[in-house]
């Protein structure tokens, strides 16, 4: 695998001696953890946070990634939800969450004598809505891949490429995307949330959220997928086992799956 952003992501990487790299066992910073291990070997340390606002079988896939790329994996539990601030949901959250969670990774890279601390921000990511982007230039917290002008596009084909089974995992979020802001945030929420998209996705459903308007479910899956749910017994069976999570109303929004649609209500 050669190309021109490749080396100059491994350039980058080498400059860094050795690093933290922020993990999540999503498409982007696996594909980033594959290549610092490939470039500095045991100075990488993959770095995971457990916490009720990510969903538990994300930390589960990210304990199989570092272990096919044979790295060092640190998991903290890190419980966002002791945070008032964060509990009442401002629209500046993920400001909030990202300069907890980094702060965190600042004292394990200095527990460990390592330079530098990165993530899987890619380029596309540069051009789009990010608030918790400040928190990461606050802290100094590097973005190899946009660095070296890697799309998402890019990401995904050099990881299928490499055959890492995340070249073509859905994008992922934290659970806190999934409520409207000021919406009071609790760990039987998240659950319900978590609950809900699990079910959808042991459906076979790929790209799903589960947006929170309690008493109402508000389901976002991918445009092709619509006529799926639509059928009859797919749909009472959906209907049958939200409301034993909880919701009263489920809804199907026809727009489909978007990125950040519970930001639209603030436009």
């Amino acid at each position: 695998m050669n190309s021109r952003k490749i080396n100059k992501l491994k350039k980058v990487l080498k400059s860094y001696e050795s690093v933290i790299i922020a993990f999540s066992g999503g498409t982007d910073s696996s594909f980033l953890l594959k290549l610092a291990v490939e470039v500095l070997g045991e100075n990488v340390i993959a770095v995971t946070a457990k916490s009720p606002v990510f969903p538990k079988k994300e930390l589960l896939e990210a304990k199989k990634i570092t272990g096919l790329l044979k790295c060092r994996h640190i998991i903290f539990y890190l419980n966002l939800l002791e945070l008032e601030t964060l509990r009442k949901n401002p629209i500046n959250r993920c400001y909030i969450c990202k300069k907890e969670l980094f702060l965190k990774l600042i004292s394990i890279k200095d527990r460990y004598n390592f330079n530098i601390i990165a993530d899987g921000t890619n380029y596309d990511d540069l051009h789009t809505f990010r608030p918790g982007r400040k928190a990461l230039n606050e802290l100094d917290i590097r973005n190899p891949l946009a660095e070296s002008g890697l799309t998402r596009e890019d990401i995904k084909k050099y990881s299928k490429i490499l055959h890492l089974p995340t070249w073509n995992k859905p994008a992922l979020s934290c659970l806190l995307t999934r409520f409207p802001y000021g919406e009071k945030i609790s760990v039987s929420k998240l659950r319900k949330i978590e609950k809900a998209e699990e079910y959808l996705h042991s459906l076979g459903f790929k790209q799903k959220r589960v947006r929170y308007q309690y008493p109402v479910a508000r389901i976002e899956i991918e445009k092709d997928e619509i006529r799926k749910l639509a059928q009859s017994n797919l749909r009472e069976k959906i209907l049958k086992k939200f409301k034993k999570i909880g919701f009263l109303y489920i809804t199907l929004d026809l727009e489909g799956y978007r990125p950040g649609s519970m930001d639209e209500s603030k436009e």
